[in-house]
Order: structure tokens, then C-alpha cells, then sequence
């Protein structure tokens, strides 16, 4: 095989394993960069790890919870956004406990506190959590508990319940932190996970540039050899030509004599 050939090949094979690199749940899946992975199921690791569902749909597993769907990931301003498969953010709001995991609320929180009372009082309940005999709410912590009700548990969440937010995934949007590590100060407290498939997927354009040129000044030297030896090659017969026909020269008096 030629070798600018060899060089070329080399160069298209790093550029498919460039976009390899990004692992997603099927053909239409969110696609998958460090911190986070992924595996085929889902582990009690409450860290970066995601597991696909019915082919397309990328989850995540909270311990002591259980799992939510991604709807999307912004690597950029670390954005975590999920979906409660139940429909039922408040749910996840009350039972989701973040402070195992390196993840925590992307919008400011405040304490609200969860009432679950036996007859309606003022205000709108909490649907998905409310049924026949029981009337789930979210108040300010200041509220007096009426006689009717009972306190839950209060928590810090984005946003205490209201009819106008109907969207389930609203205020399911988390942001996630890194370890820094000890040899090293950062600004802001984030440290970029170095592992060998994250750095291989920053130096990939490098090096795939690195070979494209290669190529391409392995491409100009083989053409400029190929040029010498033409020339050479030319020159060679043209050389020949002059000495057999000097030598006809030579010898056509001979043949007159």
C-alpha cells in the first residue's frame, strides 16, 4: 500500500473514533460526554452514571428515590433537566435526596413545607399527591398549621406548587460539581474529570491534524521523487539516443570506405 494512502487512512479512522466517542441510547438518544457514562442497566451509584430505557429514552437512578428521565444535558453551563416518568414533580421534590450525590438544584431554593391536611383549605392542592380524605399542599414554614393538617416534612425546592406551572419536568433542572483536585486551585471550584477517553476526545482534532498533515507532506515528497525520477529517466534516454546515434554516425564512413 502506498504510504500517503496509509497516512490517510489512519486520518478518516481517528475521525470515526472522534465520533464514536459519544455514546448515546439509541439512534435518537441524548448524546452521552464525561462526567457522565453510560451502562446498559442501572447501579446504586448516585454519581454519573446513566442507563438507557426502551432504546431512545436516557435515565438516571437516584438511590433512596428512583429514577428519573434526561430530557437534556448542557455540558456547557452544567444543566442537568429531567422528567418524573409519574408525572408528579412535587413527588420528587419531597422524597429527592441530594445531598449523596455530587448534583444539586440549578435554580435557587427556599424552604416550603408539605401539609397534608383532611379537608381542603384555602389555596390549590397537589394533585398527583392528593386523593379521597387527604388534601397535600406547599406553604411557607411561617404558615400556622391548622387544626386539620398535618406537617410532612420541609424541604428546600425551587418553587412551592401552583396551578400555572402544569409542566412536570419545570424546576427538575440540576447542576453538578466535581472534586478539585488537591495539586491543583480553580476559580470557581470545578475541576474537569481527566479521564483517558475524555482527554483522547480533546486531543482527537489535533491529532487527526497532525496526520492529515503528515499525509499531505509524505503526498508532496513521494510527488517530488516521482518528478526526479522522471526527469532522471528522461535525461537517461535522451543520453542513449545521442550515444547510438553518434555511434551510426561513426560508423556510416566505415561502411563507405
Amino acid at each position: 500500500m502506498n504510504t500517503p494512502f496509509i497516512f490517510i487512512f489512519i486520518f478518516f479512522f481517528i475521525l470515526f473514533l472522534s465520533y464514536s466517542e459519544a455514546t448515546k441510547c439509541g439512534s435518537k438518544g441524548l448524546n452521552i460526554k464525561s462526567p457522565f457514562t453510560l451502562s446498559p442497566y442501572h447501579n446504586n451509584d448516585p454519581n454519573f452514571n446513566l442507563y438507557c430505557q426502551n432504546t431512545n429514552t436516557t435515565m438516571i437512578h437516584f438511590p433512596f428515590y428512583g429514577n428519573l428521565v434526561v430530557k437534556s444535558i448542557s455540558y456547557n453551563t452544567r444543566k442537568l433537566n429531567l422528567i418524573d416518568p409519574k408525572s408528579c414533580v412535587h413527588e420528587v421534590f419531597l422524597n429527592l435526596n441530594l445531598s449523596l450525590t455530587p448534583f444539586r438544584y440549578y435554580y435557587v431554593v427556599r424552604n416550603y413545607t408539605y401539609l397534608n391536611c383532611s379537608v381542603p383549605i384555602n389555596g390549590n392542592s397537589i394533585p398527583c399527591l392528593s386523593g379521597y380524605g387527604h388534601h397535600v399542599y406547599t406553604v411557607e414554614p411561617t404558615v400556622k398549621v391548622p387544626d386539620s393538617c398535618r406537617a410532612i416534612k420541609t424541604v428546600e425546592i425551587p418553587f412551592g406548587y401552583s396551578s400555572y406551572l402544569s409542566d412536570n419536568s419545570f424546576g427538575l433542572g440540576l447542576t453538578w460539581e466535581l472534586p478539585k483536585r488537591d495539586d491543583e486551585d480553580g476559580d470557581d471550584g470545578f475541576e474537569e474529570e481527566r479521564t483517558w477517553v475524555h482527554l483522547t476526545t480533546k486531543k482527537v482534532p489535533m491529532i487527526a491534524g497532525l496526520v492529515l498533515l503528515a499525509a499531505v507532506g509524505m503526498a508532496m515528497k513521494m510527488k517530488i521523487l516521482y518528478t526526479k525520477k522522471i526527469s532522471v529517466s528522461n535525461e537517461d534516454m535522451e543520453n542513449q539516443f545521442s550515444e547510438d546515434l553518434l555511434a551510426q554516425q561513426h560508423n556510416i564512413p566505415q561502411a563507405l570506405v
